[in-house]
């Protein structure tokens, strides 16, 4: 492990996009997964092989986490969202699959990590998002919440997706605006014309134009358009594989949310 890092926990791991996109910035180290599907666990082994994975978050707990001597100071998470998805049953966040988010928000209870990183679809904004924030609030936590689809990092496809970003309610954070932490880490960084490694959001969550830096749509390279599917992926890939890749996250958003937190953390230690 090293020192100066912030610790992630990354829980419903997928395939690692959380924990990519993080340790991409040079300042996160994942400490601990959290995957149930063999598959997944399979690909998380491959490039993290020294890191533990444990199988079940509803068995997952602080006592087990120290045991093993892990203390996160990062919890990060797409609990899953077929119950919030427009394509699922709708049942939202007391749904049985969406439901888990009650064990993610008893992990982020008992662990109380400097910061949580929260990940779903945009739906989640009228099929629990009210629910979210007011758990996190209930244990001392502020949070923010942005929507930002794949598309606006130049990907040729929308999925749209909301980030929460939640820190301790103490101080720690001192500005009025719900979207401070990423205005005042990238937007002043843009004023002063200086390379910025993320967006601008208004005062509604909402993507500014004129804020891509550095993730620009020839870095996703896709099939041409001549084939059936514009989607980057060949036809023989095989089900597991075509599975995690759709239930996983784009790294560049948590690597651009990385880099407000440190650069908040950054200005705080001077």
């Amino acid at each position: 492990m090293t020192k100066n890092k912030l610790k992630v926990l990354d829980l419903f791991s997928g395939i690692g996009g959380f924990s990519l996109g993080l340790e991409r910035t040079g300042g996160f180290e994942t400490v601990a997964f959290c995957e149930i599907d063999k598959y997944c666990q399979k690909v998380l082994r491959k490039h993290w092989n020294n890191v533990p994975i444990f199988n079940d978050i509803k068995e997952l707990t602080n006592d087990k986490l120290n045991k093993q001597f892990i203390k996160p100071t990062v919890v990060t998470g797409g609990f899953p969202c077929q119950d919030i998805s427009l394509s699922g049953g709708r049942k939202g966040i007391i749904g049985k699959r969406s439901g888990l988010w009650n064990e993610m928000f008893r992990v982020i209870k008992d662990v109380q990590p400097q910061w949580a990183i929260i990940e779903n679809v945009s739906p989640l904004r009228s099929k629990g998002l009210t629910l979210v924030l007011q758990n996190l609030s209930e244990v001392g936590y502020h949070a923010e919440w942005h929507c930002v689809p794949a598309s606006a990092i130049g990907a040729p496809h929308q999925r749209d997706r909301i980030w929460i970003v939640a820190y301790p309610d103490s101080g720690f954070i001192s500005c009025p605006r719900r979207s401070s932490l990423i205005q005042r880490y990238v937007l002043a960084k843009t004023e002063r014309n200086e390379k910025a490694d993320g967006f601008v959001f208004d005062d509604f969550g909402k993507l500014s134009e004129g804020t891509i830096n550095n993730f620009k749509a020839e870095h996703w390279l896709h099939q041409s358009p001549r084939c059936r599917m514009v989607d980057g992926l060949p036809k023989r890939l095989d089900k597991n594989r075509l599975k995690q890749l759709g239930n996983s996250l784009v790294p560049q958003i948590p690597q651009l949310i990385g880099y407000a937190i440190l650069e908040y953390e950054k200005d705080i230690n001077k």
